[in-house]
């Protein structure tokens, strides 16, 4: 697929990783829906993206509302006029290390901070691929959806929500590249490092130094 002939989707394209991926294909004459909750850098992304030669379109969107993620979906394509790639991109981090011990006693993660994090980096990711592929199978079309994981699925201190959901979004993604391959969608993950980007600052000291330092070649079960 050449790029100037994507229709693409790009889920958490206000700021870092999603707003390079979608300033990246404008570059190249794509048509893209740039999807996000954070509506001000929505504004600010059009504005940055104003002279470049592709095609945009900026959605306000909560990819945890199935509602919502279908309704975003189905615009996309009439208004991309097809739709054959998907970025799933969007992410937060609420860190926290599942117990703790201070001057006040031993607590624990609060599931309102573990589920938050499975909710928007998991199950969003699903929702978005689930409408994608099927617009995609409805048409006959041809794609590919991206997943975008983290090297923390292999475990860091202080985020066993975050490692979870890229852990789970890993598996499935070799699970959808299976699954869709007979109709031509591909599936494919990219797992990056640490990146300074805007969601580094929710993230802990700890988890900081740990995603840095991993994985080394040396250890055990580490990629190259």
């Amino acid at each position: 697929m050449k790029i100037s002939a994507a229709q693409a989707i790009v889920t958490g394209a206000a700021r870092g990783l999603g707003r390079t991926f979608v300033l990246a294909l404008l570059r190249e004459g794509a048509r893209v829906v740039a999807g996000d909750i954070n509506a001000a850098g929505l504004h600010g992304l059009q504005a940055e993206a104003a002279s470049l030669p592709g095609h945009l379109t900026v959605a306000e969107v909560d990819i945890t509302a199935e509602p919502a993620v279908r309704e975003l979906v189905r615009q996309a394509a009439r208004e991309l006029v097809g739709l054959n790639v998907l970025i799933n991109n969007a992410g937060i981090l609420r860190d926290g290390v599942l117990v703790a011990k201070d001057a006040a006693g031993v607590r624990g993660l609060p599931r309102s901070q573990w589920s938050k994090v499975i909710d928007t980096n998991l199950t969003g990711q699903y929702l978005m691929a689930r409408e994608a592929a099927a617009v995609m199978l409805e048409r006959g079309t041809r794609g590919v959806i991206v997943n975008v994981s983290s090297l923390a699925r292999a475990g860091n201190p202080g985020q066993s929500n975050y490692a979870a959901a890229k852990a789970g979004l890993d598996a499935c993604t070799r699970t959808w590249a299976l699954e869709l391959a007979p109709a031509g969608i591909r599936v494919a993950g990219v797992a990056p490092g640490v990146i300074d980007t805007p969601i580094l600052d929710g993230i802990s000291t700890t988890a900081r130094a740990a995603s840095v330092a991993y994985p080394r070649p040396h250890e055990p079960g580490a990629r190259l």
